[in-house]
């Protein structure tokens, strides 16, 4: 063991493991975007501008998500799991740890009390072109852990967010628009969804924070 290192951490780990659960200490959290924004902005020109289409249709059970990913694990352990810090493991579900909830600046010491948000959300990615998606793809979307597309936030922001976009909601932590603007615009621009015409402005104007 590295000199470094915390002189009670074995007593930690061995105590874990007697528990039957392994402690994962995650990395801590990376500094606030330094980014001019400018590579979001060209992203964003190149969004296709529509007026939302109609929710005729649309369920959650169209976008299946958490999806299994072996061991009673699922895709929300895996956001869990990334986006903490000092997560406690049983098998492979998370049943503690600490989460900086970035929309709101909360420190959350339960995963009961997080919510793994979808950025872009699924009722948005409905009006916004996915409703002409199969249910495969709509399920690609809702567990994507390759785009900023899952994160782990409070329960009281992200149900103040719902599934509004950026005209009508931002993160109450405005330190994080830059990031937030970004993430957003990435997923969309993967996924090839349309934005409003209000969307777009309120991106244009969060992205004015970055740098």
């Amino acid at each position: 063991m590295p000199p470094h290192a915390p002189r009670f951490l074995p007593l930690l780990l061995t105590a874990a493991l007697l528990a039957g659960c392994d402690v994962v200490v995650a990395e801590p959290n990376p500094p606030a975007s330094t980014s001019d924004g400018s590579d979001a902005a060209v992203q964003l020109s190149k969004l296709t501008v529509a007026k939302a289409a109609s929710m005729k249709g649309y369920s959650r059970e169209k976008f299946p998500h958490w999806r299994d990913t072996g061991d009673n694990c699922d895709v929300r352990d895996t956001v869990l799991e990334r986006d903490g810090e000092k997560v406690k493991l049983s098998g492979c579900n998370v049943v503690a740890g600490t989460w900086h909830s970035v929309y709101d600046d909360q420190v959350l010491s339960s995963p009961t009390k997080v919510d793994i948000d979808h950025m872009v959300p699924l009722a948005n990615a409905w009006r916004s072109g996915a409703g002409e998606w199969t249910n495969d793809k709509r399920g690609e979307f809702a567990n994507d852990l390759e785009r900023p597309q899952l994160v782990a936030v409070s329960a009281t922001s992200n149900r103040s967010k719902g599934d509004q976009d950026p005209s009508t909601w931002k993160p109450p932590a405005r330190e994080h628009w830059c990031t937030y603007a970004e993430d957003w615009i990435t997923v969309k621009s993967y996924w090839k969804l349309t934005v409003t015409s209000a969307e777009k402005d309120a991106l244009a104007d969060m992205l004015e924070t970055c740098g």
